[in-house]
């Protein structure tokens, strides 16, 4: 792992400093923008720095299943005992940091879904920046398809400290990509466009922060209130966006009233024990749903519906999706869909390509 310098985290303590104790107003916007643009350039600059390291083992994993879900927190959280818990894995479980050195796999199968459950070692402060190994670590979550984020009851300091490991590696939890986008020109300096009204940020402080990383002619067009931190995301286009659920573990060791507190403080998604097997089966449908996984069922024209092996597919996806999920040509000789279920009006409604269908319907496709 290369050597963090010294220099640039005093750097970055004096702009993050800067930026705490700034109150943020019209008058402040720009040069609090100008501090953030900077410190994104110092943080980008440590990554890039630390992942020259040697390379290492145990962190890469072949993706299986219908996703890959990995299990996030820090050290002696409970991770192991969640994965051997709702899954066929089998990791090592101690009362001690670092029981898990490599990334251990299992495979959870919930609702004729097959998701793969990846147990990492635990996150340590300074872990974006490469320390504990951390920079392997979070560079799994990059991969994964949802984020489960377990923090110790008895701990609920370690959520911000573990919140911002995951923004300081480039993740995004629970987040979207903002509809701005910019393109450099080769003159003209910088034009600002936008389709809404912009509370957060001003055009002076767009620029301020494009010409902080060396961007003098660009059109912009923004798209939504977007924040300072949303633009540098933007610019920076390096993030990744991805759902997570917050799941609070040793739950028992702590009183109803305590709990209540910090559930709601964390907005935690669930609270689970180890003693509780009903809480694990609820961390399953959490993470099914955290999926927004549906259910669809294919049939064949005079045949019986297929209810053993439903199309795993995610909500949203149109006829088309079912379409090529069981052949291209199925788009390309597309006639109609029947559909029986929750998105029919009626039971065998015919549908087009563009139809959305929901969890738990049944498909039958017809082609020419």
């Amino acid at each position: 792992m290369a050597k963090i310098d010294a220099s640039v985290q005093v750097r970055m303590k004096e702009l993050e400093d800067l930026i705490s104790n700034s109150q943020y107003n019209k008058k402040t916007q720009k040069a609090i923008g100008i501090y953030k643009a900077r410190l994104a350039a110092l943080k980008e600059g440590q990554v890039a720095k630390s992942s020259k390291g040697p390379a290492t083992d145990g962190y890469s994993v072949k993706k299986s299943g219908d996703a890959t879900v990995v299990l996030v927190g820090f050290p002696s959280v409970g991770k192991s005992t969640l994965l051997n818990k709702i899954t066929n894995a089998n990791s090592e479980v101690g009362a001690y940091a670092f029981t898990t050195l490599t990334v251990v796999p299992g495979l959870m199968k919930y609702k004729d879904a097959k998701i793969q459950v990846l147990d990492v070692p635990g996150i340590v402060h300074g872990a974006a920046a490469g320390t504990g190994r951390g920079r392997e670590v979070l560079s799994v979550m990059r991969t994964a398809d949802l984020a489960v984020i377990i923090v110790d009851v008895t701990r609920p300091e370690h959520y911000q400290a573990l919140v911002k490991e995951i923004r300081d590696s480039g993740l995004r939890i629970n987040e979207r990509r903002p509809d701005v986008k910019i393109k450099k020109t080769g003159k003209g300096g910088i034009d600002v466009g936008s389709t809404v009204r912009l509370t957060k940020l001003n055009r002076e402080t767009i620029v301020a922060i494009l010409q902080e990383f060396r961007t003098r002619n660009a059109h912009v067009l923004i798209r939504e209130n977007i924040s300072v931190d949303q633009f540098i995301d933007i610019i920076e286009a390096n993030k990744i966006y991805i759902p997570g659920i917050v799941i609070l573990n040793k739950v028992d060791l702590v009183s109803e009233e305590k709990l209540a507190e910090i559930k709601k403080q964390l907005k935690a998604d669930l609270c689970i024990s180890a003693d509780n097997d009903e809480s694990f089966v609820n961390l399953k449908d959490a993470i099914f749903n955290g999926l927004d996984f549906i259910r669809i069922y294919t049939k064949e024209q005079s045949k019986p519906a297929d209810m053993g092996e439903p199309i795993i597919t995610r909500r949203g996806t149109t006829i088309e999706g079912v379409c090529r999920h069981l052949h291209r040509d199925f788009v390309t000789n597309f006639k109609y869909s029947k559909i029986w279920g929750p998105s029919a009006k009626f039971p065998g409604q015919r549908k087009g390509l563009t139809h959305k269908v929901k969890d738990g319907d049944i498909v039958e496709i017809h082609v020419r």
